[in-house]
């Protein structure tokens, strides 16, 4: 059995709503998941204008690998109304890989660790959450500290908690 932490967001529509809703596709897709973070919100990183964005982490229990995991998360968001149409722009879902194990992967389509992970914190405090310990697997250092020396400055707030 293998473990992923995923970070789930969006920014349109029912927020709240979509994240439930990608929560039990990936149950029934894509394995077990064992924790969820607490929801968060964060203003758009990247393209700034849009509206901001509710995150959550979660912890997942796979027999899938990495490629067939990514394979089922980009079919879920096909299947939730995902419209890839501006890079980085307004989405209904996106379901992204942050870590699987501690594999090491560089390719086209997957990169594992994600490499814009150190760099987020919208992505950093919600794992920090779940899997606070947890090495990076490149830079060898655990999620939290890595949230403490992040410099991301967007502001990031707590807005419910998940219920594992």
């Amino acid at each position: 059995m293998n473990t992923a932490y995923l970070l789930i967001g969006g920014n349109l529509g029912n927020r709240s709503a979509y994240l439930q809703k990608a929560i039990e596709l990936i149950q029934q897709i894509c394995g077990n998941i064992v924790h969820s973070s607490a929801i968060y919100e964060t203003a758009a990183w990247g393209v700034t204008d849009q509206p901001s964005f509710y995150n959550q982490a979660l912890a997942l229990e796979t027999e899938f690998s990495p490629s067939a995991l990514l394979h089922n998360l980009l079919a879920i968001e096909e299947q939730m109304g995902r419209k890839r149409t501006v890079k980085m722009g307004p989405r209904v879902i996106d379901l992204d890989i942050l870590l699987f194990d501690d594999l090491v992967i560089s390719g086209d389509l997957l990169t594992l660790p994600h490499p814009a992970l150190p760099m987020r914190k919208f992505a950093l405090l919600p794992l920090c959450e779940i899997a606070p310990d947890i090495i990076h697997p490149v830079l060898h250092k655990t999620i939290c500290r890595l949230l403490d020396e992040c410099t991301d400055t967007l502001d990031v707030q707590k807005k419910s908690i998940a219920a594992s």
